[in-house]
């Protein structure tokens, strides 16, 4: 889904005639996929017993998982910001400045209205937003402790969420609440994180055999795939994102292998969180380098082999970031924030809590 992101931002700059990428016009939601999923996956990890963690070790695990690698990216965005000048390229006035600097820094631009984006690194948006579903993690657990043998009801508050929060974005902006970003993004994932926590446990309640466990999945991606190919309201195809997540959960569960355990794909997933925060950086210092040396316009558009060659560079670069930044900064800030821990049950969360997580 990270990949599907980062094509979709590329798309908007290379030769593909409009409208001939549905898929990639939708791969945008990718976003919100990862909001459920990070809903059903941290239920997993921390709400499988009778209490909610420790609420201390609980912050402290998930700010040393997002921010080493956003620490590093939005400083590499000050740096290129303040070289740019000498190199003669040119900045829009005001559209990297200092209060949208603290702002991304602290992980709070998503949530307030305001009236453009926060340029200094626009994926991270989506940060802020899961930050604060980090620090609404005490009253999402009070909820899901108290439904959990009642999935649906958990869905349906959700639902009701959603439906509400739409309702207000589309009355406020006049756009439907999947098109949130910088703008109040947290109304975002508030409702699809919960979405998340119900299909979990929903999940603990169906086992299906191998081979109906591989149909389902299929089916839920063919009709994700096509909703998206179409160009489905965005609201149906988050809907429908959590079919698709919970047929994958069901398929590990009726422990069908497939290529998703390879530990190539393992790694890739791990590597997703760095691909989806560093690919704009890339994108903008990659074209203004062609506009420099070759003296093309702002708007030029892009070739395949041009696009390939950026796309490996920045694949290469979320490797390296994932690997040099990411689990270094996150062992480093582990190792002070939150020691490992003398309950047995807290160790366990420590060790699992950033297998296969989106954030």
């Amino acid at each position: 889904m990270a990949l599907g992101v980062v094509l979709f931002h590329f798309q908007l700059y290379w030769t593909l005639p409009a409208g001939s990428a549905g898929l990639l016009n939708r791969a945008r939601l990718g976003v919100d996929v990862f909001f459920i999923l990070s809903g059903f996956i941290l239920t997993h990890v921390y709400l499988q017993g009778n209490q909610a963690p420790d609420y201390r070790r609980f912050l402290a695990a998930r700010f040393a998982r997002i921010y080493p690698a956003h620490l590093f990216i939005l400083l590499s965005m000050l740096a290129l910001v303040l070289i740019a000048p000498v190199f003669g390229v040119g900045l829009e006035p005001g559209r990297f400045n200092p209060t949208d600097f603290v702002a991304t820094l602290l992980l709070v631009q998503a949530w307030f209205p305001r009236e453009s984006l926060a340029l200094w690194n626009g994926p991270a948006w989506s940060l802020s937003a899961e930050w604060f579903a980090y620090l609404a993690f005490p009253a999402y657990a009070v909820l899901a402790l108290r439904l959990r043998s009642r999935p649906w009801v958990l869905i349906a508050l959700a639902v009701l969420l959603f439906a509400a929060f739409d309702a207000f974005y589309r009355m406020q902006y006049g756009r439907v609440l999947p098109r949130a970003e910088d703008s109040l993004g947290i109304l975002r994932i508030v409702p699809e994180f919960l979405y998340g926590i119900g299909l979990y446990y929903l999940g603990q309640r169906w086992t299906l055999s191998p081979r109906m466990a591989v149909l389902c999945a299929v089916a839920a991606t063919v009709v994700l795939l096509a909703l998206m190919q179409i160009g489905a309201d965005d609201r149906i195809i988050v809907a429908a994102s959590g079919p698709f997540i919970l047929s994958l959960a069901l398929l590990a569960k009726a422990r069908v292998h497939s290529v998703l355990s390879h530990p190539v794909a393992l790694f890739a997933g791990e590597a997703s969180y760095a691909l989806y925060l560093v690919h704009i950086p890339i994108l903008m210092v990659w074209r203004n380098a062609i506009q420099a040396v070759f003296g093309q316009s702002a708007d030029y558009r892009m070739s395949m082999i041009e696009l390939a060659a950026m796309l490996a560079l920045t694949l290469a670069a979320a490797a390296f970031i994932h690997v040099f930044v990411e689990r270094q900064g996150r062992k480093w800030l582990r190792e002070r924030l939150a020691p490992p821990s003398v309950d047995p049950v807290e160790a366990r969360r420590t060790v699992h809590s950033d297998q296969g997580e989106p954030f």
